[in-house]
């Protein structure tokens, strides 16, 4: 007698519609992609999108670039430095790198140890910059084409 493993897509199972529901609502909560982020940051003038966006990386990297009205804070220093820096009652949205970088969510988290309330910026700098949003430097300001394989070539992303 021989029995077929399921695919490894399925073979740990599936969860409920309703139990998909509340995960994907949940992870809403505590994540934003590039794309939304960009659009609150133009539509709020400066200051006005009702969140402050973090840095979390070292100086050097802010200065190779970073996303324009950043606030820099390294991970390292947000227990002895955020309070003067952020304002309690202000969400927080805190970037890295990129994907294969953490260092947001271990900002993130610090910042909720401190009674922040607080996003991760899904794709950090790296989606930033392949989105083509513009950056700045310690040059000055800087812009890529975007990336046709993770922005839309014309019009809009639809999702």
């Amino acid at each position: 007698m021989t029995t077929t493993a399921p695919n490894p897509v399925l073979r740990g199972g599936l969860a409920t519609p309703a139990e998909a529901a509340a995960h994907f609502r949940a992870s809403l909560r505590f994540h934003a992609d590039v794309s939304d982020v960009a659009t609150a940051l133009a539509a709020g003038d400066g200051g006005g999108a009702g969140f402050v966006l973090l840095d979390s990386r070292s100086p050097d990297s802010w200065e190779q670039g970073h996303i324009p009205g950043a606030v820099h804070l390294p991970t390292a220093l947000i227990p002895e430095r955020a309070g003067e820096l952020l304002d309690p009652s202000v969400p927080v949205v805190t970037y890295c790198w990129g994907p294969g970088c953490n260092g947001a969510t271990r900002a993130a988290l610090a910042l909720a140890g401190l009674g922040y309330r607080v996003k991760e910026m899904l794709g950090g700098f790296e989606y930033w910059v392949r989105e083509g949003f513009g950056y700045e430097t310690g040059q000055g300001p800087a812009r890529r084409a975007a990336d046709p394989l993770t922005a839309p070539v014309a019009g809009v992303c639809g999702c």
